[in-house]
């Protein structure tokens, strides 16, 4: 399986689905040809533009199966992400723009996440704890006097628990995240706080004090933004989830962005985690065209057997 942050999101509703229907896009292109490249069962996609009835999603699963990568599965619902608060967040003066949103979008929808999957998806089953209220995790980081205390989720795009039949009789459930980056905020560290926590709900539920943990094997899948030693963040909090002993780390020290733009070098800030029961054969990031953007592809190879 693979997780990607990919360059497929737009800033205006409908740009992405125009974009995959007119075939010129180089930085599709290069998506298209890395997952040739890699060829996942199973694809976790973080920046990818949400629309009612998932049009752009099907459009990207149809391109794929016309270059014979065949995904007869998809998962993705609204994500936070542009989903207005009514508060000013930001205290500019100004309600409903993007950083007043439950999510930083420019409209509801900009930059969700979604699963393509050879393998069934059991939808009916998934949980989607999105809508989680900040203040309501265990331990919140959130602050007494934040100005969106009441109604902040802590999700600002998704959290699913999503489970995948691997083969038949046999499943792992995704763990499906991208929280916010730790930067762009203030003295108080909102965005920082955010991220911790967004990263910490996935132990939280493992420890059974919020919503049902997975009852079998699992994959925690996506973008945390926050490097263990690098950057800006609470780094104790991803620390902290990759030295859980429920989880394998199959890139230790492998970075999977190259941000030299912004003078940061390479960091590592999307994951793929499989819990510790699923044996890993082979794991590896892809570095596709430049055209594809800064993020490289993820990608694991795990053995589901008999029982798990």
């Amino acid at each position: 399986m693979a997780t990607w942050h990919t360059p497929l999101s737009r800033d205006g509703p409908g740009l992405l689905l125009r974009d995959i229907a007119r075939g010129e896009d180089p930085g599709i292109a290069a998506v298209e040809a890395a997952l040739l490249s890699v060829r996942p069962d199973i694809l976790v996609l973080t920046d990818i533009d949400y629309d009612h009835g998932g049009a752009a999603l099907t459009a990207l699963a149809d391109l794929l199966r016309g270059a014979g990568l065949d995904y007869p599965h998809a998962y993705q619902t609204r994500p936070n992400t542009g989903v207005p608060t009514g508060i000013d967040i930001d205290g500019d003066g100004r309600r409903n723009r993007a950083r007043d949103a439950q999510g930083w979008g420019y409209y509801n929808g900009h930059g969700g996440s979604a699963v393509l999957s050879a393998r069934p998806i059991l939808a009916g089953e998934a949980q989607d704890l999105s809508h989680l209220l900040w203040r309501d995790l265990p331990g919140s980081l959130i602050e007494q006097d934040d100005p969106a205390h009441a109604v902040q989720r802590l999700s600002s795009d998704v959290h699913w628990l999503l489970p995948v039949e691997a083969a038949p009789g046999l499943r792992v459930s995704l763990m499906v995240f991208h929280a916010t980056p730790p930067v762009f905020d203030g003295p108080k560290d909102r965005n920082g706080r955010r991220n911790a926590d967004e990263i910490r709900l996935w132990q939280v539920l493992l420890d059974g004090r919020l919503g049902v943990p997975p009852p079998d094997s699992f994959v925690i899948a996506g973008n945390a933004n926050l490097d263990p030693e690098a950057g800006d963040g609470r780094r104790e909090a991803i620390r902290a989830l990759l030295a859980d002993p429920r989880l394998r780390d199959p890139l230790p020290g492998v970075p999977s962005v190259d941000w030299s733009r912004l003078d940061l070098g390479q960091m590592r800030v999307s994951y793929l985690l499989p819990s510790r029961d699923l044996a890993v054969r082979d794991a590896g990031v892809h570095e596709a065209a430049a055209e594809a953007g800064e993020h490289r592809l993820v990608w694991v190879d795990l053995e589901v057997t008999e029982g798990r």
